[in-house]
């Protein structure tokens, strides 16, 4: 249980260090394709900590994710059918989720501000 919580706090503090700079992204007189590029980093970044914390806590109740193209998916179904995260979060993880998949199959220079940055200003509340 220890080293659960020591990985728990590892993450927080990854996830907290990469809101900042989310922050100051967002933050630049001029957003560009380059802070654009930024942004789409750290918001994938910081579903990809969430998503580690939900597979560290799933492991640790001994719980296996089946290996498959849809397992980001199946993370979030597994996580609310054991009562580590409410329906309504996993709704809202999953438009990251969602995003996560674009960013990591896409091209960076197709970023669409106008729904880049609603998904940014969101994330620090989850």
């Amino acid at each position: 249980m220890n080293r659960l919580i020591k990985e728990f706090q590892a993450e927080k503090e990854y996830i907290l260090n990469t809101l900042e700079a989310l922050k100051k992204a967002m933050n630049r007189k001029t957003i560009t394709v380059v802070e654009l590029a930024a942004i789409s980093t750290f918001l994938h970044n910081t579903y990809n900590g969430i998503e580690n914390i939900l597979k560290r806590t799933l492991k640790f109740k001994e719980i296996l994710i089946p290996v498959s193209g849809y397992w980001h998916k199946q993370l979030l179904d597994f996580s609310i059918n054991n009562k580590i995260i409410s329906l309504e979060l996993s709704k809202k993880l999953d438009e990251y989720r969602a995003f996560r998949h674009f960013f990591v199959h896409g091209y960076g220079i197709v970023l669409e501000k106008d729904k880049l940055l609603p998904l940014a200003e969101k994330i620090p509340n989850l």
